[in-house]
């Protein structure tokens, strides 16, 4: 079982950062450590995959909600109790297409966002971007297939590290200011964001 190398609080969610191995799917190495956190240790985890693939934990453990994401050599899991969450990890390294990316796959304003700046700017703000949707994404269980053009981030200036927020969502998504966003580097050369809302 891995013992975890950081971990932090955001509001009602835990979030710890384990060692990962490139090439390994991250379910398995989950799934004994969030037993133990659930007060199960050594018992079977009740958890299952929905129709659409999103783990969800089930009784008597329903009322939390988990959820994790590796890149690199490291993986994230998130744990919070009365809210739906998402998580998502990014290792940091050059994406030389992230404007062609976004055009095709961002909202039109959002890739405007991103035309306006310059090189790395460019690319760190494109990958706050993705890792944010992906985060609200996997919350609502359908992750990338279900669009990322079908939700909108932005936020209060133009600066490229400017905090991030949810402006608008498909309804299915619900309301855009029932999200909150956390985003942070959880080590040098990784990016994270963490999405939730109330159940």
């Amino acid at each position: 079982m891995s013992t975890p190398l950081a971990q932090w609080r955001f509001g009602p969610v835990q979030v710890h950062a384990l060692p990962h191995v490139q090439g390994l799917r991250g379910e398995p190495q989950v799934r004994d450590l969030l037993a133990q956190w659930l007060g199960a240790p050594g018992a079977p985890l009740p958890l299952q995959r929905d129709v659409h693939g999103r783990p969800r934990l089930l009784a008597p453990h329903a009322q939390r909600d988990a959820g994790w994401s590796h890149s690199g050599e490291r993986l994230l899991l998130a744990v919070g109790d009365g809210v739906t969450l998402g998580v998502d990890l990014e290792r940091q390294r050059p994406r030389p297409r992230a404007l062609e990316l976004a055009r095709r796959y961002f909202t039109e304003r959002e890739a405007r966002r991103l035309q306006s700046f310059d090189g790395p700017w460019r690319e760190l703000a494109f990958l706050r971007l993705w890792c944010a949707k992906e985060a609200v994404l996997k919350a609502h269980g359908r992750g990338l297939a279900f669009g990322l053009h079908r939700l909108e981030f932005g936020s209060e200036d133009d600066a490229p590290d400017a905090p991030l927020r949810l402006l608008a969502s498909d309804p299915e998504l619900g309301h855009a200011s029932e999200w909150h966003l956390h985003e942070w580097n959880p080590e040098p050369g990784y990016l994270a964001a963490l999405a939730w809302r109330p159940r």
